[in-house]
């Protein structure tokens, strides 16, 4: 028997030492030929650059399995990201079929084992991927010899780091001590993929907010994958994230032009604190010191076809259910118990207006106190209302529990409202509404200033009988509250919205600037005085239909150091001191001044209308004012919109803010609801440069539209007369329509303070001496109130008086091709020239001169880019009887004189008013050409 035994172990021993032997020699028979046949594999495959340090074949690595050990592995990404990392890891492992190695020398790679990798996947914002680096089958090159391939059964990862940073859908994600192992037969073209996966630390941020941060994920996973139509049915998937237990089962389409999507997550019967792990990383410190106890369901759908360029979107579906839950805080001796939620919300196509809620119940005590409602919401525009709402609750146990100590609010709040029916002012409907709401020994106090507002105490009640705006009614009888030691009182009533009967009493003083500090944030500096004593009363359809002896509106507002804001100015209007007096319809000014920027202003008026423009959409208000001014610079206004919240530009693993945008220029905005008659008195008014002064005259704000009718001026040293309009049409695009009358100014000095004049006649430019100008020109101002040329029309007359030409080159070319000096440094007198604008071109009327002896005669065309079409007839001594046809063609700095009458038109450049979706980029473009066209030269100031 011992000699069996120790045969057998002989044998045993020589099978060992043959297969020990085996296990060392054999990969060093290979390690070059397997090498080479990877590096062939990868270079066929992929358009990335792949590198490595070394290379070591062995069993011991993965044994069984012979692997291919390559160190230092790095890969570049595709383009646009051929210079960015993809995949850099320690040691990447490729497990090789021996069989198929030994008896046939052919490579299958049936493992991938990566260890301590950075994996980091990128999309720019047009969606090119950085992943993209396997060639398609087009691209490979087939030589008949398959010598190496990937049959994966496996696919293992350990230790490592993943980002995903997809500009295109502002989805970012980053994943440390990622382990994951997925095991199936992923050469077929259908298969199961069975996976387990861990992380650490995961965080998931869209649209620059953060929904997951260090969260910790399990997950068990079997996943069936179709290759021919890209498709993945997720069969059997349970989650874990943090302590929350979820099973998430779908499919997942990728079709030519979008995705197909059929996704569900459902967690039953979990428990509250559980979930609350699972929750975005604002509701982490605070779940830190909470106790929380119940039971949750928890489900979420996403189903439908996501096809940008036909506009689907998936339906999006989420339902929660909480049953006897119990929240509790840290310090708090009150919780809430017996909490009840039942609520389902659904997004039909992504589409916001169309959003569905359904707030079943929630209910939860604390103590004797409670609260309990209901809200049904079906769409947003309009919406349809379904809710009740009880309560019997001191705020201040909600605020502590939810550990709001930025904001301190204390008051017993009772509140019995129900509301039921569609919510549409414009269609005069409103819930069918029965209400009270109470709210008694109120405080409000935040950390933006140390005093509270205190003793706030309000009864209000709200109620409509059939669903109209007829039958509302609203009463707040009375709202009280101390602040500063100062009381303030309102009381008010108000029924039939179809025509609002109002009763309004307004009493108190208030530091508006210490009252919006107690809401405002740090930093913010706000001024301001109220004192307030009004009363109003009566019904909207009196004062619509002028029965002022029905009304009862009387009071006064005193206003001291106001600062408000506005959409239409990008400054803050500075309201120093204002006495506003109340009497019937009318709301008068005494002695108003206000200040905007650099500009001030004294107002003394009326305004009507007030009653129906408090009350009622797209009323006018209407006043009669007298402005004067020492200072406006009307540059100040020009509309600037916001800049741009900083973005966040993330790397590996930090986010970085990129410098902030500087805003963007725009118009002078005008309101539209008013219709204002100004009698204007201002001393100077600055525009681009231009010194108007003494402006007196008649300025009416009508809907949306500035007009000035008779107004005199003083401008560059004389006293000018001008009808003009002007309105917004855009934030970036205006109308205007001007006449002006100006007799004998400096021609030189209009060129260079008139930057209109200076481009419309440029050629005075070399002109000195005196002129008039009798002139209609209407068309549109870009974003930066300059005229976009082929959008101007008009015309009238320059009249010459006394004018030298020095130096102009038109006249001094000439003289040089007629071998004449007559024409050099002219002198003109007594001359209308008449003009006509229109498609970026000026028409030049024939008109005659003298001038030395010669009697020229000159028509024809200039553009606003300096181009010239004229035709000129130089009449000879005595009499010009004969005379010599000239053409001028070329540019203003650059004239072409040659002999005949023939020559090709200018180019007529039309204004397409149609096309206002890219005419704000083009006017741009138009501005900067004109700026730097060659043939144009600047003077000193950099004007032309």
């Amino acid at each position: 028997m011992k000699k069996y035994i120790f045969k057998a172990l002989k044998y045993l021993g020589i099978l060992v030492g043959l297969l020990l032997a085996f296990v060392i020699v054999f990969p060093m028979l290979y390690p070059e030929y397997v090498t080479e046949k990877v590096k062939k594999l990868a270079n066929d495959n992929l358009n990335g650059e792949l590198n490595f340090s070394k290379a070591n074949l062995t069993f011991f690595t993965h044994f069984p399995s012979l692997t291919l050990n390559l160190d230092d592995v790095l890969l570049k990404g595709s383009a646009p990201f051929e210079n960015d990392t993809l995949v850099s890891v320690k040691r990447l492992s490729l497990g090789i079929d021996v069989k198929d190695l030994l008896f046939s020398k052919k490579i299958d790679i049936e493992e991938i084992y990566l260890k301590n990798a950075f994996v980091h996947i990128q999309v720019d914002k047009q969606g090119g991927a950085s992943y993209n680096v396997y060639k398609s089958s087009e691209e490979t090159t087939d030589e008949g010899d398959d010598d190496a391939r990937v049959d994966l059964q496996r696919i293992e990862l350990k230790d490592t780091r993943l980002i995903y940073d997809d500009k295109s859908t502002g989805i970012y994600i980053q994943a440390n001590g990622f382990n994951y192992l997925g095991k199936g037969g992923l050469e077929e073209s259908i298969f199961d993929l069975r996976t387990k996966a861990q992380i650490q630390s995961l965080d998931f941020i869209f649209g620059g907010e953060t929904y997951l941060k260090d969260k910790h994920v399990n997950a068990e996973l079997i996943t069936q994958i179709n290759t021919h139509s890209l498709s993945f049915i997720f069969q059997q998937n349970d989650l874990k994230i943090n302590q929350l237990p979820v099973d998430f089962k779908g499919k997942l389409d990728f079709l030519s032009n979008g995705y197909d999507l059929n996704f569900e997550i459902n967690s039953k019967d979990s428990n509250l604190n559980d979930f609350f792990t699972a929750l975005p990383p604002q509701f982490t410190q605070w779940h830190k010191k909470a106790t929380l106890k119940g039971k949750t369901d928890i489900f979420f759908s996403m189903k439908g076809k996501y096809i940008a360029s036909q506009n689907l979107s998936p339906d999006i579906f989420f339902k929660m259910k909480v049953r006897d839950g119990y929240v509790g805080y840290e310090g708090v001796p009150a919780p809430a118990e017996h909490l009840f939620l039942n609520v389902e919300t659904s997004l039909p196509s992504l589409d916001v207006n169309k959003v569905g809620v359904k707030l079943d119940s929630i209910y939860f005590t604390i103590g004797k106190e409670y609260f309990s409602g209901i809200l049904n919401l079906n769409g947003i525009n309009p919406p349809v209302i379904d809710a009740k709402v009880r309560a019997n609750i001191n705020v201040a146990n909600v605020m502590n529990l939810l550990d709001m100590k930025d904001l301190e609010v204390k008051g017993m709040l009772l509140a019995d409202i129900k509301s039921k029916g569609t919510y549409a002012p414009e269609q005069k409907l409103f819930p069918i509404t029965k209400g009270d709401l109470e709210f008694s020994e109120g405080y409000v106090k935040t950390p933006y200033y140390p005093n509270p507002i205190t003793n706030i105490h309000f009864k209000g009640k709200v109620e409509n009988t059939d669903g109209s705006m007829k039958t509302l009614a609203l009463q707040l009888n009375p709202l009280n509250f101390l602040f500063e030691n100062k009381p303030f009182t309102v009381n008010l009533a108000m029924e039939n919205f179809d025509d609002i009967h109002y009763d309004i009493q307004a009493k108190g003083e208030l530091n508006i600037a210490k009252i919006y500090k107690v809401f405002s944030q740090k930093g913010l500096e706000l001024e301001g005085y109220a004192n307030a004593d009004v009363s109003l009363k009566g019904t909207q359809s009196d004062a619509t239909n002028g029965r002022y002896h029905l009304l009862q509106n009387k009071g006064s507002i005193e206003l001291r150091n106001i600062k408000t804001t506005s959409e239409y100015l990008p400054k803050p209007f500075i309201i120093q001191q204002g006495l506003f007096r109340f009497q019937q319809d009318d709301m008068r000014f005494t002695n108003f001044r206000a200040t905007y920027g650099k500009s001030d202003f004294l107002m003394n008026g009326r305004m009507s209308n007030v009653i129906n423009f408090l009350f009622s959409k797209n009323q006018i208000l209407r006043g009669n004012f007298s402005v004067s001014s020492n200072y406006i610079d009307v540059d100040e206004f020009m509309y600037a919109s916001p800049a741009p919240s900083p973005e966040e530009t993330k790397d590996e693993s930090t986010t970085t803010p990129t410098a902030t945008v500087a805003s963007e220029k725009g118009v002078v905005i005008v309101p539209k609801p008013f219709d204002f008659n100004l009698n204007a008195n201002l001393k100077k008014v600055v525009f681009q440069g231009l010194d108007i002064l003494n402006l007196k005259g008649s300025t009416q704000l009508k809907k949306g539209t500035l007009s000035l009718k008779n107004v005199n001026f003083n401008v560059i040293g004389v006293t000018a007369q001008i009808n003009a309009k002007y309105g917004d049409e855009t934030p970036k695009r205006a109308h205007f329509d001007f006449d002006i009358k100006a007799k004998n100014f400096d021609v030189q000095r209009a060129y260079k303070e008139v930057k209109l004049f200076r481009e419309m006649a440029s050629m005075a430019k070399d002109a000195h001496g005196i002129v008039s100008l009798d002139y209609k020109v209407a068309g549109k101002l870009n974003d930066e109130m300059l005229p976009i040329y082929p959008s101007l029309k008009g015309g009238g007359v320059l009249s010459v008086k006394d004018v030298q030409m020095k130096g102009f080159k038109l006249f001094n070319v000439i003289s040089d091709k007629t071998g004449t000096d007559a024409l050099r440094d002219s002198k003109l007198s007594t001359i209308d020239i008449k003009s006509e604008i229109k498609n970026n071109l000026i028409t030049v009327e024939r008109f005659k001169f003298k001038v030395a002896g010669f009697r020229p005669r000159i028509e024809g065309q200039t553009s606003f880019d300096g181009k010239l079409n004229f035709k000129m007839r130089l009449g000879l001594p005595p009499l010009g009887i004969i005379g010599i046809p000239i053409k001028i063609t070329g540019t203003q700095e650059n004239p072409k004189i040659g002999l005949g009458k023939k020559s090709k038109d200018l180019e007529e450049t039309e204004y397409d008013v149609n096309s206002e979706a890219t005419n704000e980029e083009k006017d741009t473009e138009i501005i900067q050409e004109e700026n730097h066209h060659p043939d144009r030269s600047d003077d000193s100031n950099g004007n032309r």
